[in-house]
Protein backbone atom coordinates (compact mmCIF):
# COMPACT_ATOMS: atom_id res chain seq x y z
CA UNK A 1 0.00 0.00 0.00
CA UNK A 2 2.85 2.70 1.10
CA UNK A 3 4.54 1.79 -2.77
CA UNK A 4 1.01 2.70 -4.46
CA UNK A 5 0.53 5.28 -2.31
CA UNK A 6 3.63 6.83 -2.86
CA UNK A 7 3.25 6.20 -6.73
CA UNK A 8 0.31 8.11 -7.21
CA UNK A 9 1.91 10.91 -5.38
CA UNK A 10 5.17 11.03 -7.69
CA UNK A 11 2.51 10.94 -10.35
CA UNK A 12 0.35 13.81 -9.23
CA UNK A 13 3.28 15.57 -8.91
CA UNK A 14 4.39 14.54 -11.81
CA UNK A 15 1.31 16.07 -13.50
CA UNK A 16 1.81 18.99 -11.84
CA UNK A 17 4.93 20.17 -12.54
CA UNK A 18 4.22 21.58 -15.50
CA UNK A 19 1.82 24.47 -14.06
CA UNK A 20 4.19 24.95 -10.95
CA UNK A 21 7.53 25.77 -13.26
CA UNK A 22 4.94 27.99 -14.66
CA UNK A 23 4.33 29.61 -11.46
CA UNK A 24 7.54 29.84 -10.59
CA UNK A 25 9.23 31.76 -13.87
CA UNK A 26 6.26 33.78 -14.80
CA UNK A 27 5.11 34.91 -11.32
CA UNK A 28 6.98 34.29 -8.61
CA UNK A 29 9.98 35.05 -10.14
CA UNK A 30 8.77 38.41 -11.47
CA UNK A 31 7.57 39.27 -8.11
CA UNK A 32 10.39 38.89 -6.61
CA UNK A 33 12.25 40.93 -9.17
CA UNK A 34 9.88 43.44 -8.92
CA UNK A 35 10.58 43.21 -4.96
CA UNK A 36 14.23 43.53 -5.14
CA UNK A 37 13.77 46.62 -7.58
CA UNK A 38 11.52 48.27 -5.15
CA UNK A 39 14.81 48.03 -3.02
CA UNK A 40 16.80 50.44 -5.35
CA UNK A 41 16.83 53.84 -6.66
CA UNK A 42 16.33 52.30 -10.05
CA UNK A 43 15.91 55.97 -12.25
CA UNK A 44 17.10 55.15 -15.81
CA UNK A 45 18.95 58.73 -15.90
CA UNK A 46 21.06 57.48 -12.82
CA UNK A 47 24.30 55.56 -13.56
CA UNK A 48 24.11 53.20 -10.88
CA UNK A 49 21.15 51.94 -8.98
CA UNK A 50 22.15 52.07 -4.88
CA UNK A 51 20.14 50.09 -2.46
CA UNK A 52 17.97 52.28 -0.40
CA UNK A 53 15.72 49.45 1.37
CA UNK A 54 12.56 50.66 2.25
CA UNK A 55 12.52 53.99 1.64
CA UNK A 56 10.66 53.84 -1.81
CA UNK A 57 7.95 52.73 0.06
CA UNK A 58 8.13 55.62 2.75
CA UNK A 59 8.12 57.82 0.06
CA UNK A 60 4.76 57.07 -1.58
CA UNK A 61 2.92 56.30 2.09
CA UNK A 62 3.73 59.55 3.15
CA UNK A 63 2.40 60.91 -0.52
CA UNK A 64 -1.32 61.82 -0.49
CA UNK A 65 -0.85 60.73 -4.53
CA UNK A 66 -1.01 57.19 -3.62
CA UNK A 67 -3.69 57.34 -0.78
CA UNK A 68 -5.98 59.14 -3.55
CA UNK A 69 -5.32 56.73 -5.94
CA UNK A 70 -6.11 53.90 -3.34
CA UNK A 71 -9.72 55.16 -2.56
CA UNK A 72 -10.22 55.41 -5.72
CA UNK A 73 -9.25 51.79 -6.70
CA UNK A 74 -10.78 50.63 -3.74
CA UNK A 75 -14.36 52.64 -4.58
CA UNK A 76 -14.11 51.36 -8.41
CA UNK A 77 -13.61 47.74 -7.04
CA UNK A 78 -16.63 47.82 -4.74
CA UNK A 79 -18.70 49.26 -6.81
CA UNK A 80 -18.20 47.99 -10.04
CA UNK A 81 -18.32 44.40 -8.79
CA UNK A 82 -21.36 44.75 -6.64
CA UNK A 83 -23.04 45.88 -9.50
CA UNK A 84 -21.70 43.39 -11.96
CA UNK A 85 -22.17 40.41 -9.31
CA UNK A 86 -25.82 41.94 -9.16
CA UNK A 87 -26.74 42.14 -12.88
CA UNK A 88 -24.25 38.57 -13.33
CA UNK A 89 -26.99 37.26 -10.84
CA UNK A 90 -30.26 38.56 -12.84
CA UNK A 91 -28.68 37.49 -16.15
CA UNK A 92 -28.11 34.11 -15.10
CA UNK A 93 -31.07 33.29 -13.48
CA UNK A 94 -32.76 34.47 -16.12
CA UNK A 95 -31.11 32.34 -19.22
CA UNK A 96 -31.01 29.73 -16.72
CA UNK A 97 -34.88 29.28 -17.63
CA UNK A 98 -36.25 27.24 -20.60
CA UNK A 99 -36.99 29.84 -23.05
CA UNK A 100 -37.01 30.21 -26.39
CA UNK A 101 -33.71 31.40 -27.74
CA UNK A 102 -31.73 30.98 -25.02
CA UNK A 103 -28.63 29.59 -26.61
CA UNK A 104 -28.68 32.69 -29.00
CA UNK A 105 -29.02 34.72 -25.59
CA UNK A 106 -26.31 32.99 -24.20
CA UNK A 107 -24.06 34.31 -27.07
CA UNK A 108 -25.07 37.53 -27.44
CA UNK A 109 -24.25 38.14 -23.67
CA UNK A 110 -20.90 37.24 -23.91
CA UNK A 111 -20.43 39.65 -26.65
CA UNK A 112 -19.23 42.71 -24.37
CA UNK A 113 -16.79 40.26 -23.09
CA UNK A 114 -15.10 39.54 -26.15
CA UNK A 115 -14.57 42.66 -26.79
CA UNK A 116 -10.37 43.57 -25.96
CA UNK A 117 -10.48 46.28 -23.09
CA UNK A 118 -9.06 48.82 -25.52
CA UNK A 119 -11.21 48.82 -27.78
CA UNK A 120 -14.20 48.90 -25.65
CA UNK A 121 -12.59 51.84 -23.88
CA UNK A 122 -12.56 53.74 -27.32
CA UNK A 123 -16.02 52.96 -28.12
CA UNK A 124 -17.19 54.41 -24.74
CA UNK A 125 -14.82 57.57 -24.77
CA UNK A 126 -16.32 58.38 -28.52
CA UNK A 127 -20.17 57.23 -26.75
CA UNK A 128 -19.06 59.92 -23.83
CA UNK A 129 -17.93 63.03 -26.51
CA UNK A 130 -18.91 65.95 -25.42
CA UNK A 131 -19.73 67.41 -29.18
CA UNK A 132 -20.44 64.00 -31.10
CA UNK A 133 -21.26 61.59 -28.29
CA UNK A 134 -23.80 59.41 -28.61
CA UNK A 135 -25.19 59.78 -24.72
CA UNK A 136 -25.21 63.56 -25.26
CA UNK A 137 -26.87 63.21 -28.47
CA UNK A 138 -29.87 61.39 -26.90
CA UNK A 139 -29.46 64.66 -24.17
CA UNK A 140 -30.13 66.74 -26.67
CA UNK A 141 -33.01 65.08 -28.13
CA UNK A 142 -35.10 65.04 -25.35
CA UNK A 143 -34.76 68.69 -24.57
CA UNK A 144 -31.67 68.63 -22.27
CA UNK A 145 -28.22 69.92 -22.04
CA UNK A 146 -24.99 68.26 -22.82
CA UNK A 147 -22.99 66.74 -20.23
CA UNK A 148 -18.98 66.92 -19.49
CA UNK A 149 -18.70 63.22 -18.66
CA UNK A 150 -14.99 63.49 -18.01
CA UNK A 151 -15.56 67.27 -16.68
CA UNK A 152 -16.22 66.62 -12.99
CA UNK A 153 -14.74 63.38 -10.20
CA UNK A 154 -17.74 62.08 -9.69
CA UNK A 155 -19.08 61.73 -13.04
CA UNK A 156 -15.75 60.73 -14.41
CA UNK A 157 -16.42 57.76 -11.84
CA UNK A 158 -19.55 56.91 -13.00
CA UNK A 159 -18.16 56.47 -16.45
CA UNK A 160 -15.43 54.58 -15.85
CA UNK A 161 -17.64 52.56 -13.70
CA UNK A 162 -20.48 51.84 -16.35
CA UNK A 163 -18.22 50.90 -18.95
CA UNK A 164 -16.34 48.76 -16.87
CA UNK A 165 -19.99 46.97 -15.51
CA UNK A 166 -20.78 46.68 -19.03
CA UNK A 167 -17.53 45.21 -20.24
CA UNK A 168 -17.04 42.13 -17.39
CA UNK A 169 -21.04 41.61 -16.30
CA UNK A 170 -20.76 38.93 -18.70
CA UNK A 171 -17.68 37.21 -16.77
CA UNK A 172 -20.13 37.29 -14.08
CA UNK A 173 -22.81 35.97 -15.82
CA UNK A 174 -21.20 32.97 -17.11
CA UNK A 175 -19.67 31.59 -14.38
CA UNK A 176 -23.16 32.29 -12.20
CA UNK A 177 -25.04 30.55 -14.93
CA UNK A 178 -22.34 27.72 -14.46
CA UNK A 179 -22.92 27.21 -10.82
CA UNK A 180 -27.20 27.67 -11.45
CA UNK A 181 -26.68 24.96 -13.91
CA UNK A 182 -24.63 22.32 -11.27
CA UNK A 183 -28.03 22.35 -8.80
CA UNK A 184 -29.72 19.87 -9.06
CA UNK A 185 -33.72 19.82 -10.57
CA UNK A 186 -34.75 17.75 -7.79
CA UNK A 187 -33.99 20.16 -5.18
CA UNK A 188 -36.64 22.55 -6.39
CA UNK A 189 -39.34 20.36 -7.77
CA UNK A 190 -39.28 18.83 -3.93
CA UNK A 191 -39.30 22.23 -2.76
CA UNK A 192 -42.10 23.08 -5.19
CA UNK A 193 -44.03 19.89 -3.89
CA UNK A 194 -43.41 21.36 -0.28
CA UNK A 195 -45.19 24.70 -1.46
CA UNK A 196 -42.15 27.13 -1.34
CA UNK A 197 -42.12 30.15 -3.59
CA UNK A 198 -39.90 31.32 -6.01
CA UNK A 199 -38.94 33.71 -3.49
CA UNK A 200 -37.85 31.33 -0.85
CA UNK A 201 -36.53 28.52 -3.40
CA UNK A 202 -33.90 31.64 -4.19
CA UNK A 203 -33.71 32.28 -0.66
CA UNK A 204 -33.06 28.76 1.12
CA UNK A 205 -31.83 26.51 -2.41
CA UNK A 206 -30.24 28.72 -5.23
CA UNK A 207 -28.53 31.22 -2.57
CA UNK A 208 -26.78 28.90 -0.42
CA UNK A 209 -25.76 26.18 -3.40
CA UNK A 210 -24.36 29.02 -5.04
CA UNK A 211 -22.60 30.55 -2.51
CA UNK A 212 -18.84 28.90 -3.43
CA UNK A 213 -19.05 29.78 -7.09
CA UNK A 214 -20.21 33.50 -6.33
CA UNK A 215 -17.61 33.78 -4.26
CA UNK A 216 -15.32 32.30 -6.42
CA UNK A 217 -16.71 34.51 -9.02
CA UNK A 218 -16.38 37.98 -6.77
CA UNK A 219 -12.85 37.45 -5.72
CA UNK A 220 -11.46 36.58 -9.48
CA UNK A 221 -13.62 39.71 -10.32
CA UNK A 222 -12.34 42.50 -6.98
CA UNK A 223 -8.78 40.91 -8.15
CA UNK A 224 -9.24 42.11 -11.78
CA UNK A 225 -10.95 45.20 -10.54
CA UNK A 226 -8.17 46.21 -7.92
CA UNK A 227 -5.59 45.87 -11.04
CA UNK A 228 -7.89 48.64 -12.99
CA UNK A 229 -5.50 50.10 -15.38
CA UNK A 230 -6.64 50.05 -19.42
CA UNK A 231 -10.15 51.66 -19.24
CA UNK A 232 -9.08 54.58 -16.97
CA UNK A 233 -6.21 55.37 -19.23
CA UNK A 234 -7.98 55.26 -22.47
CA UNK A 235 -11.31 56.67 -20.93
CA UNK A 236 -9.61 59.97 -18.24
CA UNK A 237 -6.01 59.30 -18.11
CA UNK A 238 -6.39 59.52 -14.72
CA UNK A 239 -8.20 62.69 -14.84
CA UNK A 240 -9.63 65.45 -13.82
CA UNK A 241 -6.56 66.46 -11.72
CA UNK A 242 -5.94 62.70 -11.00
CA UNK A 243 -9.06 61.94 -9.53
CA UNK A 244 -9.54 58.78 -11.37
CA UNK A 245 -6.02 57.76 -10.94
CA UNK A 246 -5.56 53.78 -10.27
CA UNK A 247 -2.76 52.70 -8.29
CA UNK A 248 -1.88 50.98 -11.33
CA UNK A 249 -2.12 53.56 -13.59
CA UNK A 250 0.56 55.42 -10.16
CA UNK A 251 2.57 52.81 -10.94
CA UNK A 252 2.77 53.19 -14.81
CA UNK A 253 2.86 56.75 -14.56
CA UNK A 254 6.46 56.06 -12.66
CA UNK A 255 7.69 53.55 -14.94
CA UNK A 256 6.65 56.09 -17.49
CA UNK A 257 9.17 58.80 -16.16
CA UNK A 258 11.77 55.84 -16.00
CA UNK A 259 11.64 55.57 -12.22
CA UNK A 260 11.44 51.76 -11.81
CA UNK A 261 12.23 51.82 -7.95
CA UNK A 262 9.23 53.83 -7.26
CA UNK A 263 6.59 52.12 -9.86
CA UNK A 264 8.08 48.36 -8.65
CA UNK A 265 7.26 49.50 -4.91
CA UNK A 266 4.07 50.79 -5.76
CA UNK A 267 3.45 47.48 -7.85
CA UNK A 268 4.13 45.71 -4.40
CA UNK A 269 1.75 47.42 -2.58
CA UNK A 270 -0.62 46.88 -5.28
CA UNK A 271 -0.03 43.10 -4.91
CA UNK A 272 -0.55 43.29 -1.39
CA UNK A 273 -3.76 45.01 -1.52
CA UNK A 274 -5.22 42.42 -3.65
CA UNK A 275 -3.61 39.56 -1.42
CA UNK A 276 -5.36 41.24 1.20
CA UNK A 277 -8.87 41.54 -0.20
CA UNK A 278 -8.32 37.63 -1.15
CA UNK A 279 -7.84 36.22 1.81
CA UNK A 280 -10.93 38.41 2.98
CA UNK A 281 -12.90 36.59 0.32
CA UNK A 282 -11.52 33.00 1.19
CA UNK A 283 -12.32 33.56 5.04
CA UNK A 284 -15.93 34.81 3.93
CA UNK A 285 -16.10 31.68 1.60
CA UNK A 286 -14.24 29.68 4.78
CA UNK A 287 -12.11 27.53 1.65
CA UNK A 288 -9.33 27.21 3.85
CA UNK A 289 -11.28 24.14 5.86
CA UNK A 290 -10.75 22.64 3.10
CA UNK A 291 -6.71 23.19 2.64
CA UNK A 292 -6.36 21.77 5.90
Amino acid sequence: MGRIEYREEKFAYGMLSPMLLFVIVFIIIPVLGTLWISLHQDVTFIPTHPFVGLRNYITILRQGGFWSALFVTVSFSIVSVTLETLLGLTFALILNEEIRGRGILRAIVLIPWAVPTIISAKTWQLMYNYSYGLFNWALGHLGLGAVNWFGTPLSAFFAIVLADVWKTTPFMTLLLLAGLQAIPSDTYEAAIIDGASMFQRFLHITLPLLKPVLIVAVTLRTIDALRVFGIIYVLTGGGPGGATTSISLLAFNYYNLGDYGMGSAISILTFLTVLGFTVVYLKIGRFQEGLK
